[in-house]
């Protein structure tokens, strides 16, 4: 089966990682994925340890899998030229992630790009949208979530130490890189029906606050703020993580009466049960030390050993290479090797989209900058003559042959 996505044809200008992110998850499932980088402003992530035995990051690796790699000085006419050339050649997605007016600024912005292409579909990914006071105002991950209210209800009760930002970047991309591929296949299939393409304006600190659905229900409704600990599934309720006797922890998630049922019989406490069941935050805070005092008698494996028998919504926290040397990672085949080049190969994680008929593939990892340059300019018309005059320039790069 051909791959879902090979008739798209997409230039990448983001950096970092929520548009690579998303590019990374269409060029997954088979889109033609062009990354436009410019030389003298390498992306952050290829400085970032580890750095694999062919000098390139390991997470610039994953994030650029599968992906073209063209440098291009966009401040030199010649470059937005080839900018202009590529659309006119069928790639017609843009995806970028500068601040707003600076793809204008450029020569590469909607409108321009739009009257070679009318059909162009231009994916802006920022930090606070295209419109609105703080459309200029730079920010991370931390910033988006704070803005959100998400952090206002993360973290336990006692205030004498905030929280420390999460472990992943929710912002980026949940609120980023998802909500921006879900817009442009969206808008692929606006276009497939009426010939028009359009401009997607995705913010991320829009879909951390739509992230914050439940919280914003409760305020928008009741005018009461989420806090920590005080709802069903922050901490407010059993709902929660349990030191084990060797200092791991064991999640427990038996919402559901039959299997809070189990758990309060595998842990010797069925007089939990009722009490259990009523989920307001100061009954449920009455018994959680039972819970704690129980889970805190065993050892994680002997915890592990009990739960694997029950079907009761409870798990160990893994470490990182627990949790990817899982049995059930490995049967869902979420570990791929791709390769590097040179006979050489780097497991990474896999595309969580299962299809039928269908299998990611993963031609190759990121690549040193501008390693495909010379193949995309010649497939333009541009002799290597040219090709290498335009180096020379500094308008375009590509690695030194050895």
């Amino acid at each position: 089966m051909s791959a879902p996505l090979q008739t798209l044809k997409i230039l990448d200008f983001s950096t970092l990682l929520p548009g690579p992110y998303a590019s990374m998850m269409l060029a997954d499932l088979g889109a033609d994925v062009i990354r436009i980088e410019a030389p003298n402003r390498p992306d952050l992530t290829r400085l970032l340890p580890p750095i694999a035995e062919d000098g390139q990051s390991a997470q610039h690796a994953l994030l650029n899998r599968s992906k073209r790699s063209l440098g291009l000085n966009l401040k030199s006419p010649e470059a937005v030229q080839i900018v202009q050339q590529l659309v006119a050649a069928g790639y017609d997605i843009v995806l970028e992630q500068f601040r707003p007016g600076v793809m204008d600024r450029l020569g590469v912005g909607y409108e321009a790009l739009r009257a070679i292409c009318p059909s162009l579909i231009f994916g802006s990914l920022t930090g606070y949208g295209q419109t609105g006071p703080y459309k200029e105002r730079a920010g991370h991950d931390v910033n988006y979530l704070a803005l959100s209210g998400l952090l206002s209800f993360y973290g336990r009760s006692t205030p004498s130490q905030p929280p420390p930002p999460l472990p992943v970047q929710v912002a980026d991309i949940g609120g980023g890189s998802l909500h921006l591929v879900i817009g442009l296949l969206a808008a692929v299939i606006r276009r497939q029906a009426t010939g028009e393409g359009g401009r997607l304006d995705i913010a991320m600190h829009d879909g951390a606050l739509a992230w914050n659905a439940l919280g914003a229900a409760k305020w928008l409704v009741s005018g009461e703020n989420p806090a920590p600990e005080n709802e069903v599934l922050n901490g407010g309720s059993f709902y929660d993580l349990y030191q084990t006797k060797d200092g791991r922890f064991l999640s427990v998630g038996a919402l559901e009466p039959k299997f809070w049922q189990g758990f309060c019989q595998a842990i010797g406490h069925e007089e939990l049960f009722t009490p259990g069941l009523d989920f307001t935050v100061s009954n449920q805070q009455a018994f959680k030390a039972h819970i704690r005092a129980a889970i805190q008698a065993k050892t994680l494996a002997e915890w592990q050993a009990i739960f694997a028998k029950l079907d009761v919504c409870v798990e160990p926290v893994l470490t990182t290479e627990e949790a990817l040397t899982h049995p059930q990672t490995a049967a869902r085949e979420m570990v791929v090797v791709v390769s590097v080049g040179d006979g050489r190969f780097q497991p990474q994680i896999a595309s969580p989209i299962k299809l039928s008929d269908h299998t990611p593939a993963y031609p190759f990892t990121g690549t040193a900058l501008g390693a495909h340059t010379q193949e995309i300019l010649s497939t333009l018309g541009y002799t290597p003559a040219q090709i290498e005059a335009l180096a020379a320039q500094e308008v375009v790069a590509y690695p030194p042959t050895d």
